[in-house]
């Protein structure tokens, strides 16, 4: 059996699936299998998977389920011992596999391994910013209720198989954040690490869910509330912060939608649920980004937005924290 069972769930993204099957097919460990759950596309992604000659690729299709019902399909068919989530839109480094499978393997205490990221734009472009995460260890689950970033996207953790048996699949009755609902149940059972390099780049889409802002919010509330049914009462100022964070979040997200009124009505309900949080460098920035829009509008802070972008990319290449993608 493969030592990595790679799940790749692909919803008419043909566009984008083959470069990502190709950064799996290039990694330097190769005792993976590939299974691509067509998830009732419509673009011709089962026509182009069966061409593949590559017996470590497997198709499986199924009508439409959504997300996490892919996922799921992926995960209960997978026969390797550590399981990895890639979304059909973004990319691996060839060294992903290699670095986290080593340190499963060192680390037994270890349930998940996960790494840094850059974000690219939907040209497959480095928009220069670097997501890192500080997540290990038994705090984890403290981590992820305040909304702090770990995991910024599924594409980046590798996952022991025996913790899915413990805590389960992914929620599909979550049709937002069903991905923090299932790092929150696996850090309460299990130790995170963090490979402390950039090996996945994660692509933006304007039109993704993630910028559907009241649904975002409504899964939040659910998925904290449940998480802190049980804990004791010392724990509750973690759930403020939560909320605090979660609010800033979306009114970047509003920003980027466009909607000034609700960005503006975000971040008022972030220092509600948190006051300290106006010394946050954070909340600072995105003050300047809503004094630039109600000042000059939406064209002005999109240049501004551009020149920071090109500005983070040429930075990250002088510095040589990462050579793909910059152009």
């Amino acid at each position: 059996m493969p030592k990595v069972s790679v799940i790749i769930p692909a919803y008419n993204a043909i566009a984008y699936l083959k470069e990502a099957v190709e950064s799996v097919l290039k990694q330097t460990f190769t005792d993976f299998e590939i299974l691509i759950v067509d998830d009732g596309s419509s673009d011709g992604t089962v026509e182009w998977v069966s061409q593949i000659k590559d017996p470590r690729v497997r198709l499986i299709s199924q009508q439409n389920q959504g997300s996490s019902g892919a996922r799921n399909t992926g995960i209960t068919a997978a026969s390797g011992e550590y399981i990895a989530l890639l979304d059909a839109d973004d990319i691996w480094e060839p060294t992903k596999l290699e670095k986290q499978v080593r340190h499963l393997e060192e680390n037994p205490s270890v349930g998940l391994v996960d790494t840094w990221t850059v974000l690219i734009n939907q040209q497959g472009k480095s928009t220069g910013r670097v997501v890192v995460s500080h997540a290990e260890g038994d705090d984890v689950w403290k981590q992820l209720v305040q909304f702090k970033t770990v995991c910024a996207c599924d594409s980046t953790p590798l996952i022991r198989r025996s913790c899915f048996e413990t805590v389960g699949l992914f929620n599909r009755e979550l049709p937002f954040l069903e991905d923090l609902d299932m790092w929150i149940r696996l850090a309460a059972r299990y130790r995170f690490a963090v490979i402390k390099e950039v090996l996945v780049r994660y692509r933006q889409h304007p039109g993704s869910k993630s910028t559907n802002c009241q649904g975002t919010l409504e899964a939040f509330r659910t998925i904290v509330e449940k998480a802190f049914e049980s804990v004791h009462s010392d724990f509750l100022p973690l759930r403020e912060r939560g909320y605090g964070r979660i609010y800033l979040y979306l009114a970047w997200r509003a920003i980027n939608n466009r909607d000034y009124e609700q960005a503006v009505q975000f971040n008022r309900q972030a220092i509600a649920h948190r006051p300290l949080f106006i010394f946050s460098w954070d909340f600072i920035r995105q003050t300047i980004a809503l004094t630039l829009l109600k000042k000059f509008g939406h064209q002005t802070y999109d240049k501004a937005k551009t020149f920071i972008q090109a500005l983070r990319r040429q930075r990250s290449t002088n510095n040589g924290q990462w050579g793909i993608g910059n152009s």
